[in-house]
């Protein structure tokens, strides 16, 4: 009880740091990555460790699921290619690069070992990759292949994990099996996936009508993807991404507003959770791997640290520029169809920050062989696994903003697209009350219309200027924005009477809460049609 008590205070501590880190926009996750220093050094602490057993069930299955929820499918699909030679090439790369760097510099470590700590520092994280670039104007293409590629990597990362760390325990490791086996779990991992979101989609569709229920539902629908997956000896991994991605795309039709608004809240809260947990655990535990490598300098640990983290952001260059430029050499039809900016390609390779899914793996490995032989060289791992997190994460993460600036890249908005799709859909709703609606009441069909109609001349009356796409500054958005405040500030007056009126027991608690709920919603819709930078 002591220790759930010590986890929950640090949670909070977490919970703060994270806090002051949005006022200040300073990315969440290099807080976390040092909350998880400073824990280490708190005297006193206990050292409170999960089995590595479930330490994959607890954190992979909803993360991953989260990532791919906010991934675009036509996105993705449309950036393939270069996510693909990312998510498989440059992870199998980095693998095999960081165990030949691990292997001459250690004596100790064997070339088992030495590629099992290249497939876990070999996946850059889809959490750090967008919580680092997002307000930075990069093009939506270039974040679509950096979110694709961290969620893919994840899945060649572990799969290339799995077997390395199958190579130690069982002894046993032929190439050609692995490659095939890779295979095989690849695509019956995928096929498990989207046959658990064909299902998922058709209850959401036709029995759940609760927000709540389906909430839940949407919560346990990772787990059971990668628990059916991992049964049948296939790719868990793959399959909670598959899953993720096949109901992400389908969310508009299975769910009703309130489950979406539920259940995006709920998902935002227990990623949150889980990434501080993360780094509260490997705190928490630091000191007991500290101890377990003293019998190395502490000058050959700084070293065999920072030549694995330089060789892990190195190794993303001399794959990146070849795979960028040589499709560009092979293919007219790929340089006549692709924009391609060499700065793009800079920040690519340079946004190759690691992060928690790194760190859960690291937490996983089993602490003993057998029954009477420990596990060889697990807190060295784990130690070097924390070095490159807080390496990449600190000296990319911090600098990216930096080097963006430098290279002088023109900051990217899609505000003008978001006008011309608000354009299209206010007119066609427009034609659809015309062409529909003519029977109704006189009275009540002008009241429909003119909402509309309103909406339609506030966007008329919103000036952008010619070269807007990609460039410049917004100019005429506080056109919109004066007035969707103004209806705030009138559901803000709404709101307090409804208060007043409940304290003084004049409304019910029923009648209360559903005028409350309409309120919030109406708020949620008008904050996410404010136009923003």
């Amino acid at each position: 009880m002591e220790n759930i008590t010590i986890i929950i205070m640090l949670l909070f501590g977490v919970a703060f740091l994270s806090l002051i880190s949005k006022r200040y926009n300073f990315p969440i996750p290099i807080v976390l990555v040092i909350c998880g220093l400073i824990i280490s050094i708190i005297p006193g602490l206990p050292v409170i460790a999960l089995s590595p057993e479930v330490v994959f069930i607890i954190f992979l299955p909803p993360l991953l699921y989260h990532a791919a929820w906010y991934t675009s499918w036509s996105d993705f699909k449309g950036a393939i290619r270069p996510i693909t030679l990312a998510a498989v090439g440059l992870v199998l790369f980095t693998t095999v690069a960081v165990a030949i760097v691990a292997h001459m510099l250690i004596d100790d470590i064997s070339w088992p070992l030495a590629f099992l700590l290249g497939a876990i520092v070999s996946p850059p994280d889809a959490v750090s990759a967008t919580s680092i670039t997002k307000g930075l104007g990069l093009h939506p293409r270039l974040i679509a292949i950096l979110e694709g590629e961290s969620l893919l990597n994840d899945a060649s990362g572990l799969v290339a994990y799995k077997y390395a760390l199958t190579a130690i325990t069982a002894g046993n490791f032929v190439l050609w099996q692995a490659g095939l086996n890779f295979v095989v779990m690849a695509v019956l991992g995928i096929a498990i996936g989207l046959l658990v979101g064909y299902i998922m989609s058709f209850i959401h569709k036709r029995f759940v009508c609760d927000e709540v229920i389906e909430a839940t539902l949407t919560l346990l629908t990772p787990f059971a993807s990668y628990l059916i997956a991992e049964h049948f000896k296939a790719s868990g991994v793959l399959a909670v991404v598959a899953t993720g991605l096949f109901l992400s795309a389908r969310s508009g039709t299975i769910f009703s507003h309130e489950s979406r608004i539920m259940t995006g809240t709920i998902w935002n809260v227990l990623t949150n959770i889980l990434n501080g947990l993360i780094f509260v655990l490997i705190g928490l535990q630091l000191r007991q791997i500290m101890s377990g490598i003293q019998d190395y300098s502490g000058w050959s640990l700084f070293v065999w640290g920072f030549l694995v983290s330089v060789t892990v952001i190195v190794v993303r260059f001399l794959w990146v520029i070849p795979a960028a430029l040589l499709p560009r050499i092979i293919s007219k039809k790929i340089r006549l169809q692709e924009e391609f900016d060499y700065r793009n390609m800079i920040i690519f390779g340079w946004s190759g920050m690691r992060g928690v899914v790194s760190m859960a793996a690291a937490l996983a490995l089993p602490l003993m062989m057998n029954k009477t032989d420990e596990f060889p060289l697990r807190s060295l791992i784990i130690y070097l696994v924390f070095c490159v997190i807080l390496s990449t994460l600190v000296i990319q993460g911090f600098s990216l903003p930096w080097l963006i600036k430098k290279l002088k890249i023109e900051k990217y908005s899609i505000l003008a697209e978001e006008y011309e799709v608000r354009n299209i859909i206010v007119s066609q709703t427009i034609t659809h009350i015309e062409d529909n609606f003519s029977l109704i009441n006189d009275d009540l069909l002008h009241n429909i219309k003119s909402k509309y109609e309103v909406k339609f001349n506030r966007l008329q009356k919103t000036e952008l200027p010619a070269n807007f796409f990609g460039k410049g500054n917004l100019i005429g958005g506080e056109i919109f924005n004066d007035f969707t405040k103004l209806q705030i500030d009138l559901l803000n007056v709404e709101r307090n009477k409804l208060e007043s009126m409940h304290k003084s027991g004049a409304v019910n608690e029923e009648i209360f809460r559903k005028i409350e709920k309409e309120l919030d919603l109406e708020e949620t819709r008008l904050w996410m049609e404010m136009y923003e930078e």
